[in-house]
């Protein structure tokens, strides 16, 4: 089954002389539990691209289907909905919220879905453990390396259970050597079946995942399965 499905997404801004179009007759199938990078210089599109998936942006024509629902055309509530819900958001400078212990982070998103006090502690702290931080849970971020504080990013991402995990360039902020174990455990991820779209501009990274999406000038150019 399809997570994603882009049919013949197109995304503009500004009007008349001053209209620019980013994004052309985008076609994209995602299938689930796919490991998948969109691959591009700046400029091209893909973080546009990247912000149709999470649902933090809509097409200007075409249709996104997310899961079988199309979602392309959904109201500001319904998408804050499907972000929380249904995708794991992963970025390059964490995003932790600097007054918050750890595991209060990752607790967060179930807060927004209404899940109830114990279950979030106890998913929260299931997760910790998964990244290799069990120990870290009463910290807060600004006592952590930036690896770790990535790794408290990517439990948090994985709390709600999402469809679909969407990371932007999640390896930008680190030095080579902790960004490398960071695409380690992308890769546990994928193994355990977990549907991954990762937004790079580095060639490197990229060939970590088994599917490339190539993006240029707004068009998507070719997309390799290894």
């Amino acid at each position: 089954m399809a997570v994603v499905e882009l049919t013949r997404i197109t995304k503009s801004y500004g009007e008349g002389d001053n209209r620019q179009t980013v994004l052309q007759e985008v076609n994209l199938s995602i299938e689930a539990g796919e490991y998948v990078t969109i691959l591009g210089p700046s400029g091209s599109g893909k973080s546009t691209l990247m912000n149709i998936i999470g649902c933090l942006d809509i097409p200007s024509s075409g249709n996104y289907f997310l899961k079988q629902e199309d979602v392309s055309r959904l109201s500001e509530d319904e998408l804050a909905r499907i972000r929380n819900q249904e995708i794991g958001f992963i970025f390059q400078q964490f995003q932790l919220l600097p007054r918050l212990t750890v595991l209060q982070n990752i607790e967060l998103p179930l807060i927004y879905a209404g899940i109830s006090q114990k279950e979030r502690r106890q998913r929260a702290t299931d997760l910790l453990a998964r990244v290799g931080l069990a120990e870290k849970a009463s910290v807060y971020p600004h006592q952590l390396s930036g690896g770790q504080q990535q790794r408290v990013a990517i439990a948090r991402a994985l709390v709600t259970k999402p469809a679909l995990l969407l990371a932007d360039e999640p390896t930008g902020a680190l030095d080579q050597k902790t960004g490398q174990q960071i695409m380690a455990l992308f890769q546990e991820l994928a193994d355990e079946g977990k549907t991954i779209v990762m937004i790079t501009h580095d060639t490197e990274i990229a060939q970590q995942a088994k599917r490339i999406v190539r993006i240029e000038d707004g068009h998507v150019k070719e997309a390799n399965q290894k």
